[in-house]
Order: C-alpha cells, then sequence, then structure tokens
C-alpha cells in the first residue's frame, strides 16, 4: 500500500512540475512573441521616419524588453523627447501593436537610445540617496512626483537597500515615500 502512496504522490508532483515548467515556456514563448510583434511595429515606424537604429529584444524576469538603438548619435532623441514622455506614447503604441499580434494584454518595456538605462541608473542614485537621508534621519523622505516607470526603480532599489517605501498621492503628483521601518 505504501508503494501505491509513494508512486502516486511522485506522479503528482512530476505532473504539477511538468504543468509549471510548461506554464513557464509558455510564458516566455508569450514574451517572444511580444517582442518580435514590437520589433516588426519599430522596424516599420523607422522605415516610414527614414530613421536608422538596431532593435534589441531580449526577456527580463515577466517582461519583454525592446530596445532601439541609435546608429548615428542623437538621431533618435526625438523619439524620446522632453522627458520621456514622447518614448513613454511610443511605448504604449507598441504595447497596442503587440497586444494585437498576441491577444493579450502587453507589459512590455521600451527603451529608445539608451534613455531608460540611463534613467534607471539615475533614479537608483536618487534611491540610494533618500536611503541615507532616511537612515541619517530617521524621518520619512518624500521623493518628488514621479511616472510609474520611474516609482517602480525606486521601489525597487529602496527595498533592495533593506527599507520600506510606499507611494502617495494621485497621478500626475504620485511620489514615493522613504522609511525606515
Amino acid at each position: 500500500m505504501s508503494d501505491d502512496v509513494t508512486a502516486e504522490t511522485t506522479d503528482e508532483a512530476a505532473a504539477e512540475e511538468n504543468a509549471a515548467s510548461s506554464e513557464k515556456s509558455s510564458g516566455v514563448a508569450l514574451l517572444d512573441r511580444e517582442g518580435d510583434a514590437a520589433a516588426d511595429y519599430l522596424e516599420g515606424l523607422l522605415d516610414i521616419a527614414d530613421l536608422d537604429g538596431d532593435i534589441d529584444i531580449d526577456v527580463e524576469g515577466n517582461r519583454a524588453m525592446v530596445s532601439v538603438v541609435e546608429a548615428n548619435e542623437g538621431e533618435l532623441n526625438h523619439l524620446v523627447g522632453r522627458d520621456g514622455k514622447v518614448l513613454d506614447a511610443l511605448q504604449e503604441l507598441t504595447r497596442l501593436a503587440a497586444t494585437r499580434e498576441t491577444g493579450e494584454r502587453s507589459r512590455l518595456m521600451l527603451d529608445v537610445a539608451g534613455f531608460r538605462a540611463a534613467r534607471r541608473a539615475e533614479l537608483v542614485d536618487l534611491a540610494n540617496d533618500a536611503v541615507a537621508e532616511a537612515q541619517r534621519t530617521a524621518a520619512p523622505v518624500r521623493l518628488d512626483p514621479m511616472t510609474p516607470f520611474e516609482r517602480k526603480v525606486v521601489h525597487d532599489a529602496i527595498a533592495e537597500a533593506g527599507l520600506v517605501s510606499e507611494s502617495e498621492g494621485d497621478e500626475p503628483n504620485r511620489r514615493v515615500v522613504v522609511r525606515t521601518s
């Protein structure tokens, strides 16, 4: 009897593991399709605008990451716009194109000319400064309003430093508050 129970338990565990592996594989496949759809959309846009750029596709965690890399420095700056406003709009259009192609809501992240990568590094530095101030003063530190992307980067950096943070306020004035506990 115990051999039957052991075999049954082992079979159930193997089935659960296979299902989880299959889910992960299908999730990665969906992200790959999402990235490919985004790349096709962006290539068409670059062709129409007569701009040169290389498109890199990657998967980070549970998101497709698509980057348009400049062939000629400064040529893609107008696709970023002031404070990344044009980039945000382009990301939403690219997400819509990916959603149309895959039938699933897209959460892809788009970077153009390294803007988001550079902004991410600035935000991590800002978060580290806020962590140091919160630790030094033991008082909450309120940062300036940020976009959802910026807040996520800051929250992640603060959590990595071992402190807690929360967002307060309403868009477009939503901000991160850093606390020691």
